[in-house]
């Protein structure tokens, strides 16, 4: 494994990992102008005269979240937590969608290990 770890299942790990996954939903609206017509001071007067035509579509995005959390085994502490995000194409091949985790993965884990902490 990257990053000098190695997994076990033995309970004398150094370090713990905890992960949650989850999937969010956002609504899109998306509009259109035609661009006909005038706009205001044009035409008759101040406000003008005429007007273009605006239609619109709302879409469903979805939105991946993953968080990773490292734990020290002694004492047990927080030393690591990292958290991703990125609009999901629920269209994609399986195939796909396991390179964007892989990717997001390795994203969030290139500041790991952390710098140590500079002692004051």
């Amino acid at each position: 494994m990257k990053k000098g770890l190695s997994r076990t299942d033995a309970e004398s790990a150094d370090l713990y990992i905890g992960y949650q996954a989850g999937i969010g939903q956002e609504k899109e609206y998306t509009s259109f102008d035609s661009g006909w017509g005038y706009g205001p001071g044009y035409g008759r007067g101040w406000y003008g005269g005429g007007g273009g035509m605006t239609t619109g579509s709302t879409s469903t995005i979805y939105i991946g979240q993953l968080a990773l959390d490292m734990y020290a085994s002694s004492p047990k502490t927080l030393v690591f937590r990292t958290v991703a995000s990125k609009t999901l194409d629920t269209e994609a091949k399986p195939e796909k969608q396991q390179k964007n985790l892989a990717k997001a993965v390795t994203k969030m884990l290139k500041n790991y290990p952390p710098a140590p902490k500079e002692k004051t």
